[in-house]
């Protein structure tokens, strides 16, 4: 099998290791990059290691005016290479995303970021709400737990249904391009900004 400089250069990007050693790896393995990785990794290559185990680092930062200046929306979405950051489809997600945040105004990304106190001040809410209803205790978990899907989708952006296609949450939304581009991506922080509002 030929070994292609775009699949050296795929692997070199993937591991930060030399082209040379890349290509040879390459050769080995007959051009599959797992298993180029595993040679590279059995040789000692401990960048490799390191590289395979970070976290997304790349990405981009989009933005987003609307209202004639009135709201503003800036979004750091994170993925693991430069090739698919620099890809027209991930940059179009990332200003999707951050039309969103100014359509929806969020306040997290996702519920495990939601204070707890918070969290339980809304569970007791919605309890006060049902009090007199007289249902069973079972039966009043079952409906806070129903009201608090619908608060998650209020206020954490992973949760909101798509503004472009509400059958799809933003999660499910950001599954098919992990799925499409086989990398991790990942909303690792957004500002929203609205004209006199502090």
């Amino acid at each position: 099998m030929e070994i292609t400089a775009e699949r050296v250069k795929e692997l070199r990007q993937r591991t930060g290791i030399g082209m040379m050693e890349c290509k040879k790896a390459l050769q080995e393995s007959e051009g599959d990059i797992e298993k180029a990785i595993t040679i590279l990794r059995k040789k000692g290559f401990a960048r490799a290691k390191d590289k395979m185990s970070r976290d997304t680092s790349e990405g981009s930062i989009g933005s987003y005016i609307h209202l004639n200046g009135k709201i503003g929306v800036l979004v750091e979405l994170n993925c693991e290479s430069d090739f698919v950051a620099r890809n027209e489809e991930f940059r179009e997600l990332v200003k999707n995303i951050a039309m969103q945040i100014a359509a929806s105004s969020p306040k997290y990304i996702s519920s495990e970021e939601i204070p707890k106190e918070e969290l339980e001040q809304e569970k007791d809410i919605i309890r006060e709400q049902f009090k007199d209803s007289k249902k069973p205790p079972e039966i009043l978990e079952k409906i806070v737990q129903g009201k608090l899907s619908k608060f998650y989708e209020e206020i954490c952006l992973l949760n909101q249904p798509y503004i472009k296609d509400d059958k799809v949450s933003i999660e499910k939304l950001l599954s098919a391009y992990i799925a499409k581009f086989g990398e991790n991506i990942r909303i690792k922080k957004f500002a929203r900004f609205e004209l006199g509002e502090s």
